[in-house]
């Protein structure tokens, strides 16, 4: 798939050595098509990494995307050059006007806070109100899931005492489900959170649907019975190092920090780790775009068609 991203993005000379399709601005310009409009909301420290991950688990569908990147709020990043976020983000409070085929949220570093404790907590909900209104399918992944999950339906997570962290088996729960569709029977998604909602809490709420779990891990894919909504407790789109990079980050503050289970080869922790989910990160990301966003988003996006969607799909 043809996802256009702007020219001097650092995310499409590292795409481009993995042979993943991108087109840069200068081409898409030639294209006689009405391309699907995605906005993701980077809530993490380190965009560019976070960036390049989710545009690889976007590039294998035939659709053209175009893909806008927005941030909560204009403070200064540690861990993003300044130049960066000014050339290629756009403040959410710039963008509210407009409507999307699609939003992805990511996760952010804030498991063991409070969310009233969060300092953009109250920005945060006017997001989610307002993709509401002009959002055809929004993606939340890890905390922004947990955090949707709440502010929708005042589903409070609970807190592990060790984190969860690793790669664990998952099994799909319908065979008939379009997000899941083409799903092996077990697939393996990395994890790496405090927080968890039980299953009994996700069946209380009659708009959602629980998609697929995991033994170890509990529910990781869940979506409204409107499609509107897709929640990930999980990192598919995570690369192979991350979980790694991670721990050894965790371990300089707290010496009883876990090995990432089924990660390293063998378990151990001086054997690299095994990269086994990448080709389910794709093929859910590419029936998210094709399932709950290209097949029911209006063909002129724009306030009213949106709420036309809205009232069709509930």
């Amino acid at each position: 798939m043809p996802i256009k991203i702007p020219d001097q993005l650092p995310a499409l000379s590292v795409l481009d050595k993995e042979n993943i399709f991108i087109m840069s601005e200068h081409r898409a310009v030639n294209q006689e098509i009405r391309p699907m409009q995605v906005a993701i909301l980077n809530l993490m420290p380190n965009k560019i990494e976070t960036e390049v991950q989710i545009l690889r688990m976007l590039s294998n569908t035939p659709l053209q995307i175009n893909v806008e990147f927005v941030r909560i709020h204009a403070n200064e990043s540690k861990n993003t050059p300044t130049e960066h976020l000014e050339n290629f983000y756009c403040l959410f409070d710039d963008i509210k006007h407009k409507q999307y085929d699609g939003l992805i949220v990511t996760g952010a570093p804030l498991a063991l806070l409070d969310y009233h404790e969060v300092s953009f907590w109250d920005k945060i909900c006017e997001v989610f109100d307002w993709a509401e209104e002009n959002v055809t399918s929004t993606m939340f992944s890890c905390w922004a899931a947990h955090a949707a999950l709440y502010h929708h339906y005042g589903l409070n997570r609970h807190l592990r005492q060790q984190k969860l962290s690793g790669v664990y088996k998952h099994y799909p729960l319908s065979s008939k489900e379009q997000l899941t569709r083409g799903f092996d029977e077990y697939f393996n998604v990395p994890h790496s959170r405090y927080g968890y909602i039980s299953l009994s809490d996700y069946q209380s709420v009659e708009n959602l649907n629980v998609l697929a779990q995991s033994d170890e891990a509990g529910v990781y894919l869940v979506a409204s019975k409107n499609k509107r909504q897709v929640y990930l407790t999980g990192h598919p789109e995570y690369d192979t190092s991350t979980l790694h990079e991670e721990y050894l980050r965790d371990r300089k503050t707290n010496d009883n920090t876990q090995l990432p289970l089924n990660y390293y080869y063998q378990d151990n922790e001086n054997n690299k780790p095994v990269g086994s989910w990448r080709s389910h990160g794709s093929l859910l990301f590419t029936n998210w775009l094709n399932y709950y966003v290209y097949q029911i988003t209006p063909y002129r996006l724009d306030a009213s068609n949106m709420k036309t969607v809205q009232t069709d799909e509930s």
